[in-house]
């Protein structure tokens, strides 16, 4: 197994890795006392056999430049492959300034081939590569040194099998001339918004129960200070409070240090200096903001006048064409997507893009009472009403 610490090995390998059609990509990193992921290893293989063409790079090695790296990432000619993407390229946004193009994801490319939702790396191995996977090293330090033989084992088996995977996946597709599904689905993972999440946006991944305009700007100012502050610290953002001291603060609405200390949530570390100072900065800035510019939550399916009826057959439609076209009935369409069709909204995302060949079109025609469902043995069919 090589590994590679020092850029001139890392060009070479590159420029190697540029005359196939694509290379299988991995990383390790950790997150648990960071903000940003710190990237550890980074596991590349070139088409081949067993670890044929296969590397790890070291990030951490003295004097090591990634900018190969990120330069084969944004090579057009190159199909990057990946499973679960999300992470690494993150990681490759923030650190690379680069997002790999063109990409291949065996997850979301199995969830249309039929192997159900969001599919791990293992079963994919041991149902396609017909291989298994030493998962001992998986829950491991990747930033100490030496890294012994069993992990470098197990990082490079993230991409030697991926080899194998990503080929017959291709060819799944391409004989099902589903490709342009994957694509669609990859835009998403390529664009650089998905990886930006704004302070002053922030508030609307806290989960609350009050729907008050005064209470939710607190709670805005809140996020937006903890994310802001997590970022340019480096620190994960329970760190600085947690979610559930966060509303705790909305509702107790502190005004000095004596209130702060009075916090059955708050850290001890986030009851003084810069971040008891920020917590009451922007409970008054909540406070102070004009009923105008206060925070709404989404009451779109509050205010739905759903047909219960039309949306458990829009349930049974959505089951029957996941199974006839063997596509993860999560990926074409969402709970929520069919309570929306059935209160009559059209403005959905299963009703666009392959989603409407694959369900949406039906799903409009069952709408509009110009099919049917049948059961014929053990399977329900769409007929012509």
């Amino acid at each position: 197994m090589k590994t590679i610490t020092t850029t001139q090995e890392l060009a070479a390998f590159c420029e190697a890795a540029a005359q196939h059609d694509y290379v299988t990509v991995d990383t390790e990193f950790l997150r648990e006392r960071t903000y940003y992921a710190k990237l550890c290893l980074v596991q590349l293989a070139m088409p081949g056999e067993g670890d044929e063409g296969a590397v790890l790079v070291d990030p951490l090695a003295d004097g090591l430049d990634l900018a190969p790296l990120w330069r084969l990432m944004a090579d057009e000619t190159v199909v990057k492959v990946f499973h679960a993407a999300r992470q690494d390229l993150e990681i490759f946004l923030h650190d690379g300034d680069v997002i790999p193009h063109p990409l291949f994801d065996t997850q979301v490319a199995a969830m249309v081939c039929g192997f159900g939702e969001q599919v791990g790396y293992e079963t994919l191995v041991r149902k396609i590569a017909r291989e298994s996977v030493d998962k001992t090293s998986r829950f491991t330090d990747w930033s100490r040194r030496p890294l012994s033989e069993a992990q470098k084992k197990y990082a490079l088996a993230d991409v030697t099998h991926l080899r194998v995977i990503y080929e017959y996946l291709a060819g799944e597709l391409e004989k099902s001339g589903r490709e342009a599904w994957v694509r669609e689905e990859l835009d998403v993972l390529t664009s650089p918004e998905t990886y930006r999440i704004v302070p002053e946006e922030a508030w609307k991944r806290v989960k609350t129960r009050t729907s008050s305009g005064k209470f939710l700007a607190v709670v805005r100012e809140l996020a937006r200070f903890r994310e802001d502050y997590a970022q340019r610290r480096n620190v994960p953002r329970n760190r600085v409070f947690k979610d559930d001291a966060l509303t705790e603060l909305a509702s107790t609405k502190p005004k000095d240090h004596k209130d702060l200390g009075r916090s059955r949530l708050l850290l001890r570390e986030a009851r003084k200096g810069e971040i008891a100072d920020g917590i009451l900065e922007a409970v008054e800035a909540g406070l102070n903001c004009p009923p105008e510019h206060m925070p709404q939550p989404d009451r779109a399916r509050d205010k739905l006048n759903v047909n219960p009826a039309l949306a458990d057959l829009l349930r049974v439609l959505l089951k029957a064409k996941s199974e006839e076209l063997g596509v993860a009935s999560k990926l074409i369409a969402s709970a929520a997507d069919l309570d929306f069709i059935a209160a009559g909204e059209r403005d959905v995302h299963a009703l666009s893009g392959w989603r409407r060949e694959a369900f949406g079109a039906d799903a409009l025609r069952l709408c509009e009472g110009k099919i049917a469902l049948t059961v014929q043995g053990r399977d329900v069919k769409v007929i012509s009403a």
